[in-house]
């Protein structure tokens, strides 16, 4: 059974940081490409941010570029999302995903596996 597992969500100041994990099971990790997406109350689901199978990869969206950082470590089955300089509007549910593909992805669709999700809620 495939499990996604978020942690590292909590209440920041606008301006801080957070390091959001997201720990696989039940599958072979490194056949996966992984993605952050995220949804506010009302909205619908983003793309965030995702990385290739083995890390050569990134693509993020674009109001995040330069503030988030995905990377992954395939011995440790585990995808993380730095965030810096956050902003209120960052405030959401993120969700980690897993895909099985080359390269990277960033529509929900394309994604199999999904966590249950970590809350960020970021304060003005």
């Amino acid at each position: 059974q495939v499990q996604l597992v978020e942690s590292g969500g909590g209440l920041v100041q606008a301006g801080g940081s957070l390091r959001l994990s997201c720990a696989a099971s039940g599958l072979t990790f490194s056949s996966y490409a992984m993605g952050w997406f995220r949804q506010a109350p009302g909205k619908e689901r983003e793309f965030v941010a995702a990385i290739s199978r083995g890390g050569g990869s990134t693509s993020y969206k674009d109001s995040v570029k330069g503030r988030f950082t995905i990377s992954r470590d395939n011995a440790l089955n585990t995808v993380y999302l730095q965030m810096n300089s956050l902003k209120p509007e960052d405030t959401a549910v993120y969700l980690c995903a897993a895909d099985w593909t080359y390269g990277t992805r960033s529509y929900a669709e394309a994604y199999d596996y999904w966590g249950q999700g970590t809350q960020v809620t970021v304060s003005s």
